[in-house]
C-alpha cells in the first residue's frame, strides 16, 4: 500500500507541474494539452511499465486525488443534443442521469474515487464488487491484459474492503457532495447489521467444522442457491451510485469466476430459483432501503431458454432494471493474445458484439418495458450508439479505460454526441431500441405524449415541431 502510494504521488506530482505549466484560467484540467499529454504519455507509459493491476490501482489513486483529466470542451459538447437520460420503465420509478455514459463496477471497489471520477464524466459510478467481511481475493497474478485484442481477463475473486468500510466511504461522499439523506443512511446501517448477523453465524459454523475460508464459500453458496434470508450477503454485492446519488443495488447473477459459487450461481439464473430470489431481494430492499432502485446484472453465455426466463420473471417480480452484461468465460476463436489461455472472465472488445445482441434479445423479450444499462466492449461513441439502438437506455466502461485511460470519458461522450447529431436525434431517449421498429415507435410515442403532458406551452410548440 505505501508502494501504491508512492507511486501515485510521484505521478500525481508530475501531473501537478503539468497542470501548472499548462493550465488555461478557463480549462485546467479539461484543456486539450492536458489532456493529450495524459492520454498519449502517462496512461501509455503505465500501460507498458506497471503490471495491470498496479496500473489499476495508480489510476484509482490518481483519480481518488483529483488529478485526472476532468471532461473535456469537445466532451461536453453536445452539438445541440440533449444528452440527458430519464429512466421509467413499467416497473421503474423514474431516475435521471446527466449523460448515458457511467462506470462499470471493478475499476473503484470500494468506492473511494467516486468524486474523482464524476469530475473526469462519467453520469454513473457502479462500485464494487463488495463483500459482507474484508477478504484479499485470490492470489496474484488475477488481472491479463489481451492487448492484440483490447480485451481483459480477471479472476479477483471478490477482493473487497468489507461492506462496513464501503458504507464508511458512501457516508463521506455524501457528506461532501450531498445524495441520500439521514433515512437512508440509517436503512443501509441496518441492512449492514443483518448481513453481519448472517456473517458471524456463518464463520462461527465454520471454524467449528475446520477449513474455514472454503466451508465458508460453501456455505454461503448453498444457501445462495436455497435463496433463504443470508442469501442477501452475496446478493447485495453491489452499490451504484449516480449524480445525484440515487441508491441503487445491483443484484448481479453473472459472477461466474470463482469456482466455489460459480454453479450456485448458475443455477440462479433458471426460472423458479431467480424467482424465490428476486422476491427475496424486493422484500429485503422494501423492509430495508425502500428509496433504492433494484437491477439484475446477467451473463452473456445464458441460451435462449435461460434469457427467456430471466426476462419472464425480471417482468413478474418488478425490478427496476437489467445490466447487461458481465464478463463470459468463453473465448472466441478470433481471440490473438498468448493470454488468452488464463482462466478468468473476459471483457473489452471481445466482448462487444455478444453483448449487444444479449441486449438486443432481453429488450424483445421485455418488450421495451424494463431500462437495460449497457455494458461490454465500449470503446468508441459508436460502440455506445450501437448499444443505444440495441435497447440500452444507458452504457458503462471499465476495460477501455484500461488501455486509454480516464479521457477515454470525453472522447466517447463527443462521438456519440456527434453521431446522434447526424443521424438527427434531439435526445438520447429518442435513439433507444430504434433497431425493433414495433417497440421502438411505440415507446416513443409514450415518451411524446409524457413529454406534452410535462412540458410549459412553450415546450409544448418545440417538442411538436
Amino acid at each position: 500500500m505505501n508502494a501504491l502510494k508512492s507511486a501515485a504521488l510521484r505521478a500525481g506530482l508530475g501531473i501537478a507541474v503539468v497542470e501548472v505549466t499548462t493550465h488555461l484560467p478557463s480549462e485546467g484540467r479539461s484543456s486539450e494539452t492536458y489532456h493529450y499529454l495524459f492520454d498519449s504519455f502517462i496512461t501509455p507509459a503505465a500501460r507498458k511499465i506497471l503490471s495491470p493491476e498496479y496500473a489499476h490501482n495508480v489510476a484509482l489513486e490518481v483519480t481518488r486525488l483529483n488529478l485526472a483529466p476532468r471532461l473535456s470542451r469537445d466532451g461536453s459538447s453536445s452539438h445541440g443534443v440533449n444528452m440527458a437520460v430519464t429512466l421509467s420503465g413499467s416497473n421503474t420509478r423514474r431516475l435521471e442521469f446527466d449523460g448515458p455514459i457511467g462506470l462499470a463496477a471493478g475499476f473503484d471497489k470500494n468506492g473511494t474515487a467516486i468524486a474523482g471520477l464524476f469530475d473526469v464524466g462519467f453520469s454513473f459510478v457502479e462500485i464494487g464488487s463488495v463483500t459482507p467481511l474484508p477478504q484479499p481475493g485470490n492470489l496474484k497474478p488475477r488481472s491479463f491484459r489481451l492487448l492484440e485484442d483490447s480485451g481483459v481477463i480477471n479472476r479477483f475473486g471478490f477482493n473487497s474492503e468489507g461492506v462496513e468500510k464501503v458504507r464508511s466511504y458512501l457516508r463521506e461522499y455524501r457528506q461532501l457532495f450531498g445524495g441520500m439523506g439521514s433515512e437512508s443512511i440509517r436503512a443501509d446501517s441496518e441492512l449492514t447489521e443483518e448481513i453481519e448477523e448472517a456473517v458471524a453465524d456463518q464463520e462461527h459454523q465454520d471454524e467449528t467444522a475446520g477449513d474455514a475460508d472454503n466451508q465458508f464459500a460453501q456455505r454461503m453458496a448453498s444457501k445462495f442457491a436455497g435463496y433463504t434470508s443470508d442469501a442477501l450477503v452475496w446478493a447485495w454485492n453491489k452499490a451504484m451510485v449516480s449524480k445525484p446519488l440515487s441508491g441503487t443495488l445491483g443484484v448481479n447473477l453473472g459472477k461466474n469466476k470463482t469456482p466455489n459459487i460459480s454453479e450456485a450461481v448458475r443455477s440462479l439464473q433458471q426460472k423458479d430459483p431467480l424467482q424465490n430470489l428476486l422476491e427475496a431481494t424486493i422484500k429485503a430492499r422494501d423492509d430495508f432501503a425502500p428509496h433504492a432502485h433494484l437491477f439484475v446484472k446477467i451473463a452473456p453465455d445464458l441460451s435462449k431458454d435461460e434469457m427467456k426466463d430471466v426476462a419472464a420473471v425480471v417482468l413478474e417480480t418488478g425490478i427496476d432494471g437489467m445490466i447487461v452484461c458481465n464478463t463470459t468465460n468463453s473465448r472466441p476463436e478470433s481471440l490473438l493474445s498468448q493470454n488468452k489461455v488464463e482462466s478468468g472472465g473476459l471483457s473489452g472488445a471481445p466482448l462487444k458484439d455478444i453483448s449487444t445482441q444479449c441486449i438486443r434479445q432481453m429488450y424483445k423479450l421485455t418488450n421495451g418495458q424494463v431500462p437495460i444499462i449497457g455494458v461490454g466492449g465500449v470503446g468508441s461513441g459508436r460502440d455506445a450508439y450501437e448499444k443505444l439502438k440495441a435497447g440500452a437506455s444507458l452504457v458503462q466502461i471499465y476495460s477501455m479505460m484500461v488501455y486509454e485511460g480516464p479521457g477515454v470519458v470525453s472522447r466517447i461522450r463527443h462521438e456519440l454526441a456527434t453521431l446522434l447529431a447526424e443521424n438527427g436525434y434531439k435526445n438520447v431517449d429518442d435513439v433507444v431500441g430504434a433497431d425493433n421498429e414495433e417497440i421502438y415507435w411505440k415507446r416513443r410515442e409514450e415518451r411524446v405524449r409524457r413529454r406534452m403532458q410535462e412540458a410549459t406551452p412553450n415546450e409544448k410548440q418545440i417538442i411538436e415541431m
